[in-house]
């Protein structure tokens, strides 16, 4: 089950890309700056939306072989693994239960992330330029 690999390999990116975040966090929480920078914030917002889609895709992805495994498919010649490999599966929906929580935290920190970006536009600007 490749599903499975990418599954871990996307949490682990995900985990590696929060651990960094965090560490840039408390570094500006030392320094006592706040996020004032279009550029940086742009990067932020662009890492979160990668880091959302890459965790969204592996849940998916491996959501659908667990059903394969679970129900087999029999046009294809796939058996019912879990018939076979109970305890197995039972640690593969644990997981994926798991990993979709993380996939919903991605994105609502991907939203919290474009609420910070476009809020350095501000609608003040605009409504100064028609009046």
């Amino acid at each position: 089950m490749k599903a499975l690999v990418f599954l871990v390999v996307a949490n682990g990116l995900a985990t590696g890309y929060s651990l960094i975040q965090g560490l840039r966090c408390v570094v500006s929480m030392i320094d006592g700056s706040v996020l004032f920078s279009k550029p940086l914030a742009w990067a932020i917002f662009s890492g979160d939306q990668v880091m959302a889609y890459i965790t969204v895709s592996a849940v998916a992805a491996a959501a659908q072989s667990a059903v394969f495994a679970k129900l087999g498919q029999p046009e294809l010649q796939w058996i019912k693994i879990c018939d076979m490999y109970g305890k197995f599966c039972n640690q593969v929906g644990e997981g994926l239960a798991s990993a979709i929580v993380v996939s919903l935290s991605m994105v609502l920190l991907s939203c919290i992330s474009a609420f910070s970006l476009f809020r350095l536009y501000g609608g003040s600007k605009i409504k100064n330029a028609y009046w």
